[in-house]
């Protein structure tokens, strides 16, 4: 099959549309179930590249939550504490702990819950059925992977009333090295970005501090590869073998930096003892505790927390988490990691990254303010590698 056709592009009214190869080989991929669309398909061949590149640069198994052309998280198959278990909602998942590539996308999906909901998942390795499980209770669009268990196929296929988009992708398949796409009926062609992200390109340490663990570097390399598939200008926060903070398609660098902090910081605060403690009311279900959850850490928590409504979210009413509480508890948080795909072209970059807890960080450099970059990298005792090479995806 060199060709599919698809119900309709990016919006109803874009049709005809299809997929297909024009030096007439067969796609290298089939659907074994359901009926991917257009942007189903952008989320699943950009997300396949990046797990497939971590995994070929970490040795690790790898899953990623893409949700619009950019991944809300990607993660290496690490075990999870109780904690983030809890956090994911994955304490009940039995078998977790014997299935990295679970375990993978466990902590992808969880990391931010809001923006994962009808994501599209990838996996760099067959899926398992513990890694099904977990699938077929989240709100998702579908999978691409390279293979299947004949027990996980069984379980996705029954997902969305047997209509769940299952994709088949050959893992040896290597595309073209000239890429083209039209806007506006212009064709555009350029080379393939086929840069490698590995443990060397993070030997170029410009900070006093040159002191970089290789977990800190795997985080890093993390970061970077999730940069290399995530609409830019972009930042990257990571810590524990994945991706907690993804500020994707900012025109401004600080802007990115800021909205992946946010995201970074509330990764952290659902961890703490308040939010795991939360007694929902009988009925709320997983979306909906995504959103308490959210607005609970939020300035607006009386939304839930208000004496007209906290009984519809509760079974008992919890103690409001202060800016205070919070601000004390993030200030215990350091060494994470930092990727940008392009470099830092002012310090408030950094003076915002270190307020939630960066220690590491990897950016291209090239700016007529490096040095203030990095003075103020080294006011904070950061580690800071230049890689040299921008990250920039659209």
């Amino acid at each position: 099959m060199n060709e599919f056709s698809l119900k309709y592009g990016c919006n109803p009214n874009q049709k005809p549309a299809r997929i297909y190869m024009e030096d007439g080989r067969d796609l290298p991929v089939e659907i074994l179930n359901g009926r991917p669309g257009y942007i189903n398909f952008l989320d699943a061949f950009n997300s396949w590249q990046l797990v497939k590149e971590i995994q070929e640069s970490t040795g690790y198994v790898a899953a990623a939550s893409f949700k619009h052309v950019s991944p809300t998280s990607a993660a290496i198959g690490k075990k999870l504490s109780p904690a983030l278990k809890k956090s994911c909602f994955v304490e009940d998942m039995d078998g977790l702990d014997d299935s990295p590539l679970a375990c993978a996308y466990a902590r992808a999906r969880g990391t931010d819950r809001m923006s994962s909901f009808g994501d599209f998942i990838a996996l760099s390795d067959e899926c398992d059925e513990v890694t099904a499980r977990i699938i077929a209770r989240e709100v998702s669009d579908g999978v691409i992977a390279p293979a299947y268990s004949s027990k996980a196929l069984e379980i996705l296929k029954g997902k969305r009333k047997g209509a769940y988009n299952i994709v088949k992708i050959d893992k040896d398949y290597v595309p073209a090295e000239i890429e083209r796409k039209q806007v506006f009926g212009v064709t555009f062609e350029q080379g393939r970005n086929n840069f490698k992200i590995d443990r060397a390109l993070l030997g170029n340490l410009v900070t006093a501090n040159r002191q970089l663990p290789e977990e800190k570097a795997t985080d890093l390399i993390i970061a970077l590869i999730t940069l290399k598939y995530t609409q830019s200008n972009s930042v990257c926060f990571a810590v524990d073998g994945q991706a907690i903070g993804v500020g994707a398609g900012q025109q401004s660098r600080i802007h990115c930096t800021r909205l992946a902090a946010q995201k970074a910081d509330l990764w952290h605060l659902r961890q703490h003892e308040k939010v795991l403690s939360l007694q929902f009311a009988e009925g709320v279900g997983r979306p909906e505790k995504n959103n308490i959850i959210d607005l609970y850490l939020s300035d607006d928590c009386e939304e839930v927390l208000g004496d007209g409504v906290w009984r519809q979210n509760f079974a008992v009413r919890p103690e409001p988490f202060t800016r205070e509480e919070k601000a004390a508890y993030l200030s215990t948080v350091t060494g994470v990691s930092l990727g940008s795909d392009a470099f830092f072209p002012f310090a408030d970059n950094i003076e915002r990254a270190a307020k939630s807890g960066v220690s590491y960080v990897a950016e291209p450099g090239g700016s007529v303010r490096d040095d203030l970059v990095i003075e103020a990298a080294d006011r904070h005792n950061m580690v800071m590698a230049f890689t040299g090479m921008r990250l920039f995806h659209h």
